[in-house]
């Protein structure tokens, strides 16, 4: 038995620790997100009105310079009025023929890319192999046709 004064170790539970306080993990989060948030709001506002105003600055200069076209072309008389010229097309570029030597170099750059290509089924296997056979003959011939 215990002293009078003093309580009975095995009838008093035994304290349990105190757990330990959780560090605030969601204000740590949102302390760092939230100036992010913060600037990438600004940042797309700041677009979306930059883009807004750009465009309703072309609109206005469109504006601006058909009414000063029509305005012209109400002042001017008409025999003044004259058509602009439009630009001539650039003229064509007309490359010199490829030599035979050429021509074979790229008939077989096609063959191997015939052989490197994979069919899917069997009717486009055919077709491959049919134009491999084609290729194979025009190699081999001793004078190529023009084909450009």
């Amino acid at each position: 038995m215990a002293a009078p004064g003093k309580p009975d170790p095995a009838a008093v539970p035994p304290k349990a620790p105190q757990p330990q306080p959780q560090p605030p993990v969601k204000g740590a989060i949102m302390r760092r997100i939230f100036p992010f948030l913060l600037a990438t709001n600004i940042f797309i506002g700041v677009y979306v009105f930059a883009k807004t105003y750009k465009r309703d600055q072309d609109k206005k200069n469109a504006e601006t310079a058909a009414a000063a076209a029509a305005a012209a072309a109400l002042s001017a008389p008409p025999a003044a009025v004259a058509k602009p010229a439009e630009p001539a097309p650039p003229p064509k570029r007309v490359l010199p023929p490829l030599s035979e030597d050429e021509q074979r170099q790229v008939y077989k750059w096609m063959l191997e890319e015939k052989r490197k290509s994979k069919p899917r089924d069997a009717a486009e296997k055919n077709k491959i192999n049919e134009e491999k056979a084609l290729l194979k003959e025009i190699i081999r011939a001793e004078s190529l046709p023009r084909l450009w």
